[in-house]
């Protein structure tokens, strides 16, 4: 039961993904460049942090946190990489695991989803 989404409203939706997609970058980016000043500016007996202190503890914490803080943004835009590339493919709007039309306002919500709604609920 797919449709056809209206070509105006697709290139609003790819145009919001291909911002988003340029701020997740430009975020892993800044993200990435700031650890590794604070690492840079640790004393090198400090940059790799004895994890049994309590300060190597936390910087150990705090670094492995930034990491899967950027793991998740790198999701992200794989996501929105693989709707964009279901726009090009004349699939988008279309739920992959049923072929069901994905509700618009669904989409212009999270305009990278790839499921309907109902898919969606199954696989929580």
């Amino acid at each position: 039961m797919s449709r056809t989404l209206a070509k105006s409203t697709v290139s609003k939706l790819r145009e919001t993904m291909e911002e988003e997609r340029v701020k997740l970058v430009t975020a892993i980016e800044e993200h990435e460049q700031e650890i590794e000043e604070a690492l840079q500016s640790e004393s090198s007996s400090e940059r790799i942090p004895d994890p049994s202190t309590a300060e190597g503890g936390t910087l150990s914490f705090e670094y492995e946190m930034a990491r899967e803080v950027d793991e998740q943004l790198a999701d992200r835009i794989r996501q929105i990489d693989e709707a964009l590339a279901r726009i090009d493919e004349g699939t988008y709007g279309s739920c992959t695991s049923c072929g069901n039309a994905i509700p618009v306002e669904r989409l212009r919500f999270l305009p990278h989803a790839a499921l309907c709604v109902d898919c969606a609920r199954k696989r929580r």
